[in-house]
């Protein structure tokens, strides 16, 4: 142990092989292999919560896809004066993927 961490009272405990197990499972999933700084924390907190953002930044990219379209779609209709009934039902299904990624994530986070 380093001194200068200010860590001076030494925390030593048991625990059976199963226990062992389950916590080296929890370590896993949150993607650290540091015992010590795990059980610290576990201790000092009580939970550790790892989010999965991948959903997240499935949302921006569709996001950004339609950002996209509707600067395409306004430039044509600036230069034509015509909308076309094809680049509204692009942008509808795209409004509806957004929605449905936010509303699993939604469901997601429920979850937690």
């Amino acid at each position: 142990m380093r001194r200068n961490e200010g860590r001076t009272v030494g925390l030593y405990t048991m625990v059976s092989p199963r226990e062992k197990e389950v916590i080296d499972q929890k370590m896993a999933q949150l993607g650290t292999a540091n015992l010590r700084a795990y059980l610290r924390k576990m201790a000092v907190d009580g939970y550790v919560v790892r989010l999965d953002m991948s959903s997240v930044v499935e949302l921006v990219k569709l996001l950004r896809s339609i950002s996209n379209n509707v600067n395409q779609i306004a430039r044509r209709c600036n230069e034509t004066h015509n909308l076309y009934a094809q680049d509204v039902e692009d942008l509808r299904r795209g409004y509806a993927q957004v929605w449905d990624g936010i509303n699993k994530l939604l469901k997601k986070f429920e979850k937690l």
